[in-house]
């Protein structure tokens, strides 16, 4: 599959006063290496009185990865994490057999002033044998990534292996994740650079890959064997991700994601009898849908 092979555009989704571009999953690419769930989080003009509030949910099966180029989210959960997260700085979240959390701007940001949020919100299937490990939560300060620049381009290493560099986030498979922004046009080459599949997220700008030009808010997918040299226009912003694919399909129904449809059974049954930890002093719940997978 070339670079062009497949060209995924941003769908809306409106997720309570917060417009999002949903990437993953495509009903042509369910997954790109372990990621299997990739929403693009504004950018949207944040108050008065309109603010993001994302109330207690569940997941299993998976870790989240919240990542920020402006604004700030809080983050609670049910191991008794607060954090508020910050741009440029990650959140990865691992829910392995059940955890629930909220997000929501935080009350510093509800003064009445207007503000902007824009990021994006992802999810990193869990491999084979993980998939019940003990929830955890890990915050890795922006100043602790990776950086580099070449060519013209600005990178930073947000999550796991990229171009001899290794990123602090505890990933759990092979996988890769990289925010690059040109500050003049360059050419980005990542042969030998990252193994498995790739996505190519064009936040602002565009590019050109295999003599065809492709503009914001388009995801590209290729795998690294296939993969031709791409121009990145002046002022162009992508983020880049993928990995090795699993063997095993995923399977995902709301927030749930599994190598077995009875996992997923289980923790619909469960979140509908309230049987998940919750998190502390909140006391707000989301409804599961009430389709099966």
């Amino acid at each position: 599959m070339s670079n062009t092979g497949l060209i995924i555009e941003e769908r809306s989704r409106d997720i309570g006063n917060f417009l999002v571009g949903r990437l993953l999953p495509f009903r042509k690419k369910r997954m790109v290496g372990p990621f299997v769930f990739i929403d693009h989080m504004g950018p949207s003009v944040l108050g008065p009185e309109k603010y993001m509030d994302v109330d207690q949910h569940p997941h299993i099966g998976l870790s989240t990865l919240t990542y920020l180029f402006e604004g700030q989210i809080e983050h609670r959960d049910s191991i008794g994490t607060q954090m508020v997260i910050e741009p440029g700085s990650v959140n990865w979240m691992t829910a392995g057999t059940g955890i629930t959390h909220t997000e929501r701007t935080p009350e510093s940001l509800r003064n009445r002033q207007v503000h902007k949020a824009h990021g994006y919100q992802i999810w990193v299937a869990l491999p084979d044998g993980k998939e019940d490990i003990e929830p955890s939560f890990t915050h890795i300060p922006a100043n602790e990534l990776p950086k580099w620049e070449e060519d013209g381009l600005r990178f930073i290493l947000v999550a796991g292996e990229a171009y001899g560099r290794t990123s602090g986030v505890p990933v759990y498979s092979p996988l890769f994740m990289l925010d690059i922004q040109a500050d003049e046009t360059g050419y980005l080459n990542m042969n030998g650079h990252v193994k498995g599949e790739i996505g190519i997220a064009i936040v602002n700008g565009s590019i050109t890959a295999c003599d065809k030009t492709i503009e914001s808010g388009n995801m590209l997918i290729s795998k690294a064997e296939d993969q031709c040299e791409i121009e990145v226009h002046s002022g162009s912003h992508l983020l880049i991700f993928g990995g090795e694919p699993f063997e095993k399909e995923r399977f995902i129904h709301w927030n749930f994601v599994a190598s077995t449809k009875e996992r997923i059974e289980s923790a619909v049954d469960r979140w509908k009898a309230k049987e998940f930890p919750k998190v502390l002093g909140d006391d707000s719940y989301v409804p599961i849908p009430e389709r099966r997978p």
